[in-house]
């Protein structure tokens, strides 16, 4: 496709709002025709965190024409030098009208959170920074970059992770804030949430596949070097107290299944693979994976049922065979639950001429 589909959460289209301190509008995105993600950059931002939208969105390209789907640009509070954790600064050239202009406004980890970390209130600057994002923006956070969005009152009844060693404050400070500190990221619609660093590329593979498909994502990832998807969650990473030795694993029962997609598979016959019993095996496989069997399987058909979905023009029937579901009903509830849409809505948008 040369452009990426309609998003859900992108605000309609209207004037461009006029930069603060001027009579005129400040147009900062060149491209009307890509969707347009502003990487949001304060005092003490972390460098690695900064770079992953432009790395991962930036490398997303048509599958057809090579035309790039995003136009990525960085703002701050005001123009100018952005001290980072490290012993260099950058020079943003964009300010808060960069925010009123986005799709999509990512906020990455800072190590300068002042009264946001302490207090959970933004700044007067913050205030403002984030009253510029028009309605219907989607907003992503990156590690702690979630204080922010806590701090603004976007999360406040919603799902969210940050970085697993600050996820107990983060909850004590944001009690109206549903963490969970094992995922990776949450994708709560129009507010997404990352769990620490890497965890940051998890989300925006996430986001580009959720946007503009898989076929964009996986060539994304190839471009990139890293897994399209990661298994499991940031409960793999956490150092527990006296861990029990890991003698054994899982992973040849997590490849078996993966040939057998098809077919009912069921806990006994995954445990039999590695010679545990079920209660050893799962215990072992959360460990692992950071998740249940039953919950990995699930991810897996998803996935497999997205590729068919898309590379294919199987009917709806044969590709919830084919990937595990037994019946087009029983995918169309999971892809529902998972993608928010059916599988004829998500293969007209990833594949046009498919068929149902």
């Amino acid at each position: 496709m040369a452009v990426p589909p309609p998003l859900p959460a992108s605000p309609p289209a209207h004037p461009r709002p006029a930069a603060p301190g001027t009579g005129a509008s400040a147009e900062v995105f060149r491209h009307p025709e890509r969707h347009r993600v502003a990487v949001f950059a304060i005092d003490g931002v972390i460098p690695f965190e900064l770079g992953i939208p432009l790395r991962i969105f930036g490398s997303a390209k048509g599958t057809e024409d090579g035309a790039p789907l995003y136009e990525i640009v960085t703002c701050s509070i005001e123009p100018g030098e952005v001290r980072t954790d490290a012993d260099f600064s950058v020079v943003v050239p964009h300010g808060v009208e960069a925010l009123a202009q986005a799709d999509t406004v990512v906020v990455p980890a800072s190590h300068e959170l002042g009264p946001v970390y302490t207090e959970g209130v933004l700044t007067e600057p913050l205030q403002g920074a984030f009253a510029a994002i028009r309605p219907g923006t989607r907003v992503v956070s990156i590690c702690t970059g979630s204080y922010l969005l806590a701090a603004a009152g976007l999360l406040d009844g919603r799902p969210a992770t940050t970085h697993w060693t600050s996820a107990d404050h983060f909850q004590r400070l944001f009690p109206q804030v549903r963490v969970d500190p094992d995922v990776l990221y949450v994708d709560d619609g129009d507010v997404l949430t990352s769990a620490g660093v890497a965890a940051g590329i998890d989300l925006c593979l996430h986001i580009v596949r959720r946007d503009c498909g898989t076929a964009v994502a996986n060539s994304v990832s190839r471009r990139t070097v890293v897994p399209p998807h990661r298994e499991g969650g940031q409960a793999q990473y956490i150092r527990r107290p006296l861990p029990e030795p890991q003698l054994a694993s899982t992973e040849r029962a997590r490849a078996w299944a993966l040939d057998r997609l098809d077919q009912p598979l069921t806990l006994r016959q995954l445990a039999e693979r590695e010679s545990m019993s079920v209660r050893t095996f799962t215990r072992r496989f959360r460990e692992e994976v950071g998740m249940s069997a039953g919950r990995w399987l699930t991810q897996q058909r998803v996935e497999l049922a997205r590729q068919l979905l898309e590379s294919t023009d199987l009917s709806v029937d044969r590709v919830a065979r084919k990937a595990g579901f037994g019946t087009g009903a029983s995918m169309r509830q999971h892809l529902q639950v998972t993608l928010g849409v059916s599988p004829t809505a998500y293969r007209r948008t990833f594949q046009p001429s498919g068929r149902e």
